[in-house]
């Protein structure tokens, strides 16, 4: 991964993150952060966030994501998060709460 250039990560989170503001809180660190894209509920109970931007502000949105114990109040209980890396792609202009 370059650090000229944009990155995409896949994070899946697993815990006890659906029906507690989970996505709402992922949106707008993500937003904080400046970058794209989007934060989704699945329907075997983790939540799926796509994520965009500058590679560092990437990793520091799932620094956040991670951290033990939260200190941005982040709701509900993170138990792991698998983050997949890959280049940036096209379409994605905002950060949704899908």
């Amino acid at each position: 991964m370059r650090e000229d250039e944009p990155a995409r990560a896949a994070i899946w989170v697993h815990g006890r993150v659906q029906g507690v503001g989970f996505r709402w809180w992922a949106r707008a660190r993500a937003l904080e952060l400046g970058l794209v894209g989007y934060a989704r509920n699945t329907p075997d109970g983790r939540v799926e966030i796509v994520a965009q931007g500058p590679p560092d502000k990437v990793r520091e949105l799932v620094r956040l994501l991670e951290e033990k114990p939260t200190s941005q109040r982040r709701p509900g209980d993170v138990t792991t998060c698998v983050t997949s890396w890959g280049p940036a792609r096209e379409g994605l202009v905002d950060f949704l709460e899908k």
